[in-house]
């Protein structure tokens, strides 16, 4: 008997190893399971591979005395079971991956490395007769603190997950001492009977039936892919908590995924109100052992509610009975790097393998998911009207070619332009002094996306990258601490002080980015007399919230509901509930319509509909301006005017006249090395070597959108095809070979199916 074994190598292949000599090197002296870790030698390394098969010594094309013994079996019982090993073959099979590096994909850190499956986590909870009397006054930082605790019921949390929601171990160890709290190693123990921490909203007509729908599927034991279209605010949310409650109230676990990390907080807050169960927060800002924990309480079903980010999709669960897919249609559940597969897509999967529902929920379907409605694959249920009746924000466009943007004056009396029409201005000015919030949207981090040289026209670019560096001032008032950093690649450097080709002192940052908006804003807005801000501006993107617990101290000063304005980037898009926003600017609406890319229009409008959807969602009228300079392009005006809906089915039905996808499938395979020479050559060898009857649309090879970056250059071929099993059955003769040809082994080569940017 020998075990085939799939390892971490980049190799579409499985290996042959026979038993050990000394069968006491296995469990209970036993064949290793099927789903089992084994430690293995392979060329001079030792791996962790999973055992997926066992078979005859006539059945290994390697000779019994050329094949190595298997060092030891680390698990007495399968750590993956038959659905997570037919998951496996699934994604190595749709996205030509090769098996070993998807189950690398799949398991965690600490299991890759063959750690124990059961650690022991430090747990902290209440103790039961603590009541809030117990503090100071005073004691308010102390009283916050047990209060998040508190969030977690009676069994407490992880100090992990204590740590990641923003407690700080001081004050632990502080309500410790006080006999308030309490750290113990839990033993685990079946979870409890989920219970209703909250009684539900009452329900309108269209979200019943999307209710009803779900839970009929659930009952049914059937799978349904449902796509949930409700407009931002109508009430998603409470459709996903009240069809949970069956399911969980049947013993199952439910599965959310989250497009970003920084939504996992406030949705862990809200089930959690609703419910009293066992809540895991899945994901990259956990620790390994956080991790590891997590995936074992998936596993063993301790784990309830599961909320996470794409990767969670990919957990072995023991009893799922639902799966959501909130903001189905955002880009960010594509992976793009590894195995690059679409969450939407494997959460599908998942849900026809398992025969429960799958719901997508968003407020602007892709075009991907519109087609899988009309041809019966989705079924879908919509919500036009937000609960209690309350309107939509309107949309209102500003054209800026009829007014001049807003002029201000330093303090050595030089003018500069804000970027902002004083149309615009007077509208913010208007509902801060309402006593409202107003949210500014400008998706560019940073000062300015360029520095050059106003007498010769240098421009400061990344060495490494095809890409412009962009302008970063770390002190807005003094400008000291400024620097150049590509967003690319991080390549940092200091601004000059002279033009490096002609020494000239006359260097402008050009452009904006939500900085120098906010920069802006504070000179717009400041108390003439003392120079300070009538209004707080708060500045939401990757350089305010990289540090641990800044998202969150941000998003609780939005919500003292004080008047304020937000600068955001696509961060404050997803999902996020900002009751006190009354007025949403979109000062540069025009870029996304301009690209090269067919699908950006898609894209721009689903971030404008989304940004667009933060106003109003309180008791107060929304609306949202739009600064353009285009204001008769046709697809702006659609959006506006009709709505997204219509703005989508126009471009579906440009899609099927032109043959793009969804109505072809495509694979985009991309090529980097050293020169664009090597990499372009390389991409057309592998075109040469094509099946001759392949009846596949064969762009490029062509210089990536940006064909240097880290030094690499990169080029790419698209392959389209107007029949989804043609393209994979040419992929399954071609691509392996392509990989193999002799120029690949000094370039990397990278397989793309179904991309989401070309």
């Amino acid at each position: 008997m020998l075990v085939q074994v799939a390892l971490p190598v980049p190799l579409y292949r499985v290996f042959d190893y026979r038993l050990p000599a000394d069968m006491s090197a296995l469990p209970s002296a036993s064949i290793p399971k099927i789903g089992t870790r084994v430690e293995v030698s392979f060329g001079r390394q030792t791996l962790i591979g999973i055992v997926i098969a066992h078979i005859s010594e006539t059945d290994s094309s390697v000779p019994l005395n050329k094949l190595k013994p298997i060092n030891k079996c680390l698990d007495a019982d399968p750590i993956l079971d038959d659905s997570m090993l037919k998951l496996a073959y699934w994604l190595a099979r749709y996205y030509h991956y090769p098996l070993g590096d998807v189950l690398a994909v799949i398991l965690p850190s600490l299991v890759r490395q063959g750690k124990p499956l059961d650690l022991l986590i430090t747990h902290w909870r209440i103790l039961p007769h603590v009541t809030d009397d117990d503090f100071r006054a005073n004691a308010k930082k102390q009283k916050q603190q047990f209060d998040m605790l508190k969030l977690h019921g009676e069994r407490g949390a992880s100090e992990d997950i204590l740590l990641l929601e923003g407690m700080q171990r001081e004050f632990l160890k502080t309500l410790e001492d006080k006999g308030l709290i309490e750290r113990y190693i839990e033993s685990k123990q079946a979870p409890s009977p989920v219970k209703l921490a909250k009684m539900p909203l009452d329900l309108n007509a269209e979200q019943q039936r999307a209710v009803d729908a779900i839970i009929a599927a659930h009952e049914a034991k059937r799978y349904t892919g449902i796509l949930l279209n409700g407009i931002t605010g109508s009430g998603k949310t409470e459709v996903y908590l009240q069809a949970m409650q069956a399911v969980l109230e049947a013993g199952k676990q439910v599965l959310i995924l989250v497009p970003e990390i920084g939504l996992t907080p406030q949705t862990r807050a809200r089930f959690a109100s609703r419910f009293a169960a066992h809540i895991v927060l899945l994901h990259s800002g956990m620790n390994n052992t956080h991790r590891l924990q997590g995936w074992q309480d998936c596993r063993t079903g301790h784990a309830q509610i599961i909320i996470g980010t794409r990767s969670a999709l990919l957990y072995p669960f023991a009893n799922l009975g639902l799966i959501v897919v909130d903001e189905a249609h955002d880009g960010s559940y594509k992976q793009q790097d590894t195995l690059r597969y679409h969450a939407a897509d494997v959460a599908l999967y998942r849900g026809f393998q398992h025969n429960i529902p799958v719901v997508l929920g968003t407020a602007t379907p892709s075009l991907e998911h519109l087609k899988l409605v009309d041809e019966g694959k989705l079924v879908e249920y919509q919500l036009l009207t937000r609960p209690g009746n309350a309107n939509p924000a309107t949309m209102q466009l500003i054209d800026a070619r009829l007014q001049s943007t807003h002029q201000q004056t330093t303090d050595d009396g030089a003018r500069y332009d804000t970027g902002l029409t004083d149309a615009l201005i007077g509208a913010i000015r208007q509902t801060l002094e309402a006593g409202d919030q107003v949210l500014i949207f400008l998706n560019r981090r940073g000062y300015a996306p360029v520095l050059l040289c106003k007498a010769c026209g240098w421009q400061a670019d990344c060495p490494r990258c095809d890409a412009h560096l962009t302008v970063h001032y770390n002190n807005q008032a003094q400008h000291s601490h400024s620097y150049l950093k590509c967003h690319h690649c991080d390549w940092q450097a200091y601004i000059p002080a002279v033009c490096p080709d002609c020494g000239s002192q006359n260097l402008d940052a050009k452009g904006m980015g939500t900085t120098r908006l906010s920069e802006n804003l504070h000179a717009i807005f400041a108390n003439p007399q003392t120079s300070k801000d009538l209004y707080p501006i708060i500045q939401i993107d990757r350089d305010t919230t990289r540090l641990k617990n800044s998202w969150e101290n941000i998003y609780q000063r939005i919500n003292e509901g004080k008047p304020a304005i937000l600068v955001g980037t696509q961060m404050v898009a997803k999902g996020h509930h900002f009751p006190n926003v009354t007025l949403v600017c979109l000062p540069n609406a025009d870029r996304g319509f301009l690209s090269a890319d067919f699908r950006s229009p898609e894209h721009t409008a689903q971030l404008m509909v989304q940004v667009a959807g933060r106003a109003g969602r309180g008791d107060k009228a929304g609306r949202v301006l739009i600064q353009t300079l285009q204001p008769d392009n046709e697809l702006l005006l659609k959006l506006v005017k009709d709505g997204y809906l219509s703005f989508a089915r126009e471009l579906l039905q440009e899609r099927k006249m032109m043959g793009l996808p969804p109505y072809s499938y495509a694979a985009l395979i991309r090529c980097e090395g050293k020169t664009m020479a090597a990499t372009t050559q390389a991409l057309k060898d592998a075109i040469d070597i094509l099946p001759t009857a392949h009846n596949l649309a064969v762009l490029g090879p062509i210089d990536a959108p940006m064909s240097k970056k880290n030094s690499r250059y990169h080029a790419q071929l698209l392959l389209l095809a107007k029949d989804r099993q043609q393209l994979h059955r040419v992929l399954n003769q071609w691509w392996q070979l392509a990989t193999a040809l002799p120029n690949a082994k000094y370039l990397k080569l990278t397989l793309d199916i179904d991309p989401i940017g070309w």
